[in-house]
């Protein structure tokens, strides 16, 4: 074998190593990619369970909305209403946009930045969601009441004292647990993305 056969074969031998090295790099940036998207597959799923619910019970209370007779229970209904409709579809859209940033195709630093401002997104929903939710307990409560009992909860405060605290308490611990799942799995995703770094 002369010299020039090696360099050949040499050469080939790069190349196909270089073409090795490039579809190696391509399958973990898409078993990366995949494991990234289903992080996120199982707090979408609660998530539109949870907007099904949600639609259900707005579309119950606008299909009952003339049973609200004071501007008080209207103001509650419609509060209600915009609240049942308007939340799951920001975080539906928040979980989808976070859930479809393309690895592949981006460079680390522009994951990193893309990933961090949607996380941002979804953590500053979910406590505005948290806090919305307490004023949803006061609003919802005299407008099923309303709606189920033709009862003005309003004019009767020994429920108030009964409900109100309960709710409360469960609420605090359920929307706690709720963000700290929502952290825990944010946090999760971005050590994946941190893996690419390596």
């Amino acid at each position: 074998m002369d010299l020039k056969e090696i360099q050949t074969i040499w050469s080939d031998m790069s190349d196909q190593l270089e073409q090795q090295k490039k579809l190696t790099n391509e399958l973990i940036m898409k078993m990366t990619q995949e494991r990234y998207r289903t992080k996120f597959d199982k707090i979408a799923f609660y998530e539109s369970i949870g907007a099904v619910i949600c639609f259900i019970m707005a579309i119950y209370f606008l299909v009952n909305l003339d049973k609200l007779d004071t501007w008080y229970l209207l103001s509650c209904g419609i509060f209600t209403i915009a609240f049942l409709i308007i939340l799951p579809i920001i975080t539906l859209g928040l979980l989808g946009k976070i859930k479809r940033m393309n690895i592949v195709k981006n460079s680390f630093k522009e994951t990193i930045v893309e990933y961090t401002k949607a996380k941002n997104q979804l953590l500053l929903m979910q406590r505005v969601g948290i806090y919305l939710s307490f004023v949803l307990m006061f609003t919802c409560l005299p407008v099923f009441s309303k709606i189920m009992n033709n009862k003005d909860l309003f004019l009767q405060s020994r429920i108030w004292l009964i409900y109100l605290p309960i709710m409360a308490v469960f609420l605090f611990f359920f929307t706690r647990w709720g963000y700290k799942c929502y952290k825990n799995i944010t946090n999760s995703a971005e050590n994946i993305l941190k893996e690419l770094e390596a």
